[in-house]
């Protein structure tokens, strides 16, 4: 009886070693209480609004505020900026809870930039070189490519000549001078405005899946820069916040890493 009681007690052990090893160890990128561990800039502004501009600054384009108890991050969307990690992620499942306010300057319009380098102001004047994850209001998980930036993904033309992604497809290279800078979500999985989106980045190797609301709507491979007609692999980066126009609210961005994809965010 001794020695079924050892090996039970050894067997719950192993059993709650391997659950343990299950769950990620996820990390907050937002602390809840300030923009200490995130770096600001300010670029160009909105069409139209220079007056908006001259009024910006650092604190009023990227607090944190209290509604109704909660601390959340405001991107105000006055001026063309940036809000960045200080350091680089690499293989990650990154997390991002976000929603619209009411204000808008121009348009709804933001993005997840990932896979971000170098100087602020080299994309587009404001941001760094960077693969984005768009998530303007009606376009959120389309994949947009600044700069130098190159990916391929099944996709398919439709009537415009606009590229969707399409699972089964064959791959195509996207990127300056190739099949073009963007590539249009799988489906719609946005929330109405006003309600709370999760988007789900997942980046391994040189592979990238954006996931909206639980719905994986684009998958991108070999993801990479060109380099005076050299092709090279992009897996790294900072994560780059935009404030491009509309008022955005953050509840949480967070990440763990990740030895591989999880095969049920694959498209079949």
């Amino acid at each position: 009886m001794k020695r079924i009681s050892i090996i039970s007690i050894y067997f719950c052990l192993f059993l709650f070693l391997i659950s343990c090893q299950k769950q990620p160890a996820w990390q907050a990128l937002f602390n809840g209480q300030n923009l200490d561990n995130w770096d600001k800039y300010i670029g160009t502004p909105l069409k139209g609004q220079d007056s908006l501009f001259n009024l910006a600054t650092l604190e009023n384009v990227f607090s944190v505020v209290d509604v109704n108890g909660e601390k959340l991050i405001k991107i105000s969307g006055t001026v063309n900026g940036s809000l960045a990690t200080k350091e680089s992620l690499q293989n990650y499942h990154l997390k991002l809870v976000f929603k619209w306010g009411e204000v808008v300057y121009t348009t709804r319009n933001s993005g997840l930039l990932y896979h971000s380098f170098g100087d602020f102001g080299a994309a587009i004047g404001t941001w760094m070189t960077n693969i984005e994850c768009q998530l303007m209001h009606d376009n959120l998980g389309d994949t947009y490519l600044m700069n130098n930036t190159l990916c391929e993904s099944a996709a398919k033309p439709d009537s415009t000549g606009k590229f969707f992604f399409t699972p089964g497809a064959e791959p195509l290279k996207f990127g300056d001078g190739l099949s073009g800078k963007s590539v249009k979500k799988l489906r719609d999985a946005e929330k109405p405005l006003g309600e709370w989106n999760t988007v789900e980045l997942y980046s391994l190797g040189e592979t990238t899946v954006h996931v909206v609301n639980g719905v994986t709507v684009m998958v991108n491979q070999k993801t990479g820069i060109n380099e005076n007609g050299v092709t090279k692999p992009l897996t790294s980066g900072k994560i780059q916040l935009q404030s491009e126009g509309g008022e955005l609210f953050i509840k949480s961005i967070e990440f763990c890493s990740i030895d591989k994809l999880p095969e049920e965010i694959l498209p079949k």
